[in-house]
């Protein structure tokens, strides 16, 4: 038992190192630096993943947008919105922004649009604000193709003034390979999600057009039979189904190797574009970089602040016990940072505090088996066998703790919206690992610790 304890232990400090390297690298890196100056072989960099901060850490612009269903029929407002939602995400992370957060409100029928770190915000207010646009395009020929593809190499590394001295140098800024057609979204009645009724149940997407594209739809279909068919919404290239037949009566279907999330992401792209919701900016808001710094660094203090509260009530009211559950504590706060950083979890002044909270929470497992320990050991029992009994007694009152917690803070994320999920994802990361640490970290110590001169460090433990 002894040495599965110690085997444990080694392994939690294997990760834990692995851990606190991913949480400050400069620590490996500087060292690595050093050492290759001096050594004829080169030892490599930590790989290096920065925090991921919010908009009211890092400062940037929060944008609030009315959407106008009014020509929207109301089984439709939903998908609807949802399309606009993915369309205007697509567009913001043309402009580099870390982590944008998109955000619909349909019973107000309002968008949220939270840019972290975004320069240019009249230049993203004014993307945002055009309503997607849908096209269809039909497959150039290669000879077509061919010519553009080299006038694209022509021009490639060239200033703009060289550009414009090389003939016929508008080619290079055309789409290659496929070219506009009638068919837009504004002939497009609908689009939705079904399945194919053989054997295979595949999903796929159901396009009705009204009377006018219909015709179209039709004409560009007996031109194109056996070639790629391209669907753009804001000249991104969404989908590029191949037409197997000439289509009549306006109706057709998208069939491929679509999962069923694939299939309706699909579809309500297609109806962000069929379904024009044109948006309105309501709201306008900035927040500074500096105001972001200073809330940081506060949360910060308040932070290390509040660890090391923990850690002297640990120590001075369990003793031998805390200062156990103080080291499982650091190994806790390096375990809860490098999962921030592997889940790409942007932080936020919510979810700083719910990291907090989850800090102090934490121990709450320690401080149960302490006292259910204590208890044991009252009774005259020996060290180990109290230790094991307070385990066994204090499991389910752990257990259905952090049960009723993070179901707590899972119904926040759900239904929660902004910085509440923010809160509550932290809230539940903490939870999680808060346990690990009580039941693996905390108890592989303690019984290390335990043997038979422990009896004379009785007033430690008592």
């Amino acid at each position: 038992m002894r040495k599965r304890n110690i085997y444990i232990l080694i392994v939690i400090f294997l990760l834990a190192v692995f851990a606190g390297f991913l949480d400050y690298p400069s620590v490996w890196n500087k060292g690595a630096d050093f050492l290759n100056a001096k050594l004829p072989f080169k030892i490599p960099h930590y790989f290096d993943i920065s925090f991921k901060l919010g908009l009211d850490l890092q400062g940037g612009t929060h944008l609030l947008y009315q959407a106008d269903l009014s020509n929207i029929e109301t089984k439709d407002y939903s998908s609807s919105m949802q399309g606009l939602r993915d369309v205007i995400e697509r567009r913001v992370n043309l402009f580099g922004v870390r982590e944008p957060v998109v955000q619909i409100e349909e019973k107000s029928q309002r968008l949220i649009v939270e840019l972290a770190g975004i320069k240019d915000v009249n230049q993203a207010i004014q993307m945002i604000g055009q309503t997607p646009f849908l096209e269809f395009r039909e497959q150039k020929s290669q000879e077509e193709t061919q010519k553009i593809l080299d006038k694209i190499k022509e021009v490639e590394g060239k200033s703009f003034e060289e550009i414009q001295k090389i003939p016929d140098w508008q080619l290079a800024i055309e789409d290659p390979y496929f070219q506009p057609t009638q068919l837009t979204g504004k002939y497009l009645k609908k689009a939705e999600l079904s399945f194919d009724q053989t054997a295979t149940y595949k999903p796929l997407i159901l396009l009705q057009f009204n009377d006018e594209g219909a015709k179209i739809f039709e004409d560009l279909t007996a031109e194109n039979v056996g070639k790629p068919l391209a669907i753009y919404i804001d000249n991104v290239l969404i989908s590029a189904p191949t037409v197997q037949e000439k289509i009549s009566g306006g109706k057709a279907q998208i069939t491929g190797q679509f999962t069923i999330d694939e299939a309706k992401k699909l579809a309500q792209n297609l109806n962000a574009g069929a379904l024009p919701v044109p948006i309105k900016l309501i709201s306008q808001q900035t927040v500074g970089p500096i105001l972001g710094k200073i809330s940081l660094e506060e949360s910060l203090e308040a932070a290390i602040i509040g660890f090391l509260a923990i850690l002297l009530f640990l120590i001075i009211f369990y003793r031998i016990p805390g200062f156990f559950a103080a080291i499982a504590l650091i190994f806790y706060i390096i375990f809860v940072l490098a999962l921030f950083k592997l889940i790409s979890i942007t932080l936020t002044l919510a979810g700083i505090a719910g990291f907090i909270l989850s800090m102090g929470m934490a121990v709450d497992a320690n401080i149960l088996i302490f006292s259910r320990t204590r208890e044991e050991l009252k009774q005259g029992k020996s060290y180990l066998i109290s230790l094991e009994d307070g385990f066994k007694r204090a499991w389910p009152a752990i257990r259905d703790g952090n049960f009723t917690t993070i179901l707590a803070a899972l119904i926040l994320f759900v239904f929660g919206i902004g910085f509440v999920k923010g809160f509550a994802f932290t809230l539940i990361i903490g939870n999680l690992v808060g346990m690990f640490t009580a039941i693996f970290i905390t108890s592989n110590l303690l019984r290390l610790f335990l043997g038979e001169k422990t009896g004379r460090l009785a007033w430690l433990w008592r």
